[in-house]
This record gives C-alpha cells, sequence and structure tokens, in this order.
C-alpha cells in the first residue's frame, strides 16, 4: 500500500494544487476497494491493472461520485482487468490518454478565447461601466474569465453525468 501512494503521488505531482497534498491516501484506496470501485489486491499485492484503475479514479474522483466513477469502471474492471487478451486494460489506458496532448492543445485555445472574451467585458466605453476604477475593472473581467470558465466545466459535468446516467440504466437492464 505505501508503495501505492508513493507511487501515485510521484507521478501525479504535477496535478496536485498545493505541494503538501497527496494524490491518493490509504483511507482512498480502501475507499475505493470496499466500494468495489476497484478490485481487491491479489494476496495484498497490487498489480499494473490496479494502478491503471487508480489513475482512472484520481482523474474522475474531483467531478463525480464514487457511485458515478463505480458505474464508469464497472465495465472495465468486470471485462479487462483480469484479461489476458487484447485489448487489455493497459491498451484501453494507452488510447484514452493518447489523446490527451491534442485535448491539451485544444482547452487551451477555448480558456485563451475565454480570457479574450474577459477582457473585453466591463468596457470603459459601454456607458454602464465608463466610471469603473481600472481595478474594479480589472477584478469583473477576471470575475467574468473564471464564471466562462465554469460554466463550461458545469455544462460539460451536466453532460458527464447523463452519460453516466445511461450507462446506469443500462447496466440495471443487465443485471435483471
Amino acid at each position: 500500500m505505501d508503495q501505492v501512494t508513493g507511487f501515485m503521488d510521484e507521478h501525479l505531482s504535477s496535478m496536485r494544487r498545493h505541494k503538501e497534498d497527496k494524490a491518493l491516501t490509504k483511507t482512498m484506496i480502501n475507499n475505493y476497494a470496499k466500494n468495489k470501485i476497484l478490485p481487491p489486491p491479489v494476496r495484498k499485492r497490487y498489480n499494473k491493472n490496479h494502478m491503471l484503475i487508480l489513475l482512472f479514479i484520481y482523474y474522475y474522483k474531483s467531478m463525480l461520485s464514487l457511485s458515478d466513477i463505480e458505474t464508469i469502471l464497472r465495465p472495465l474492471t468486470e471485462n479487462y482487468f483480469y484479461s489476458t487478451i487484447s485489448p487489455q486494460l493497459k491498451d484501453i489506458y494507452e488510447e484514452i490518454f493518447s489523446f490527451a496532448n491534442i485535448e491539451m492543445q485544444n482547452v487551451m485555445a477555448d480558456v485563451e478565447e475565454s480570457f479574450e472574451k474577459a477582457k473585453n467585458s466591463f468596457s470603459e466605453k459601454d456607458p454602464l461601466f465608463e466610471g469603473l476604477p481600472e481595478e474594479e475593472r480589472q477584478d469583473l473581467q477576471k470575475f467574468c474569465a473564471l464564471s466562462l470558465l465554469a460554466f463550461d466545466v458545469y455544462l460539460k459535468k451536466q453532460l458527464i453525468e447523463k452519460i453516466v446516467d445511461d450507462m446506469a440504466k443500462k447496466q440495471e437492464r443487465k443485471k435483471k
């Protein structure tokens, strides 16, 4: 377990907000196993597939509930966690994250566009805002930029939740 948390801290250090934050703790990992999101370790040992599932959990945990994450990951753990034929879990992970660089560029372009819109908001040419002191104008523009980013995240989260709800319904029908 210490090796798992150490590995995750080391490899996810660039993703943490604060230096002292932990990527994953022993308690988190135990909760994931207890909630059937993470298959139990084999003879108290975690393997490469455990690490891959933990990476997926790490990316989802900031925006989704454990129940939603379990719904998303259940097909992966059921169909690929113990598989010895292709595709294997590592192949799925590599395919998903092969898009990372392109998606990062797309996100950065969207962020730049949002900041440009915000920079043009609360214009001194608008009679409603012409008397604003420059510092207040900049604060409102920053608030506008944050709001545009938050709106984007909110809409995407709503879409993710809709897809997860559809997955859950499908999984429930399969159970019956």
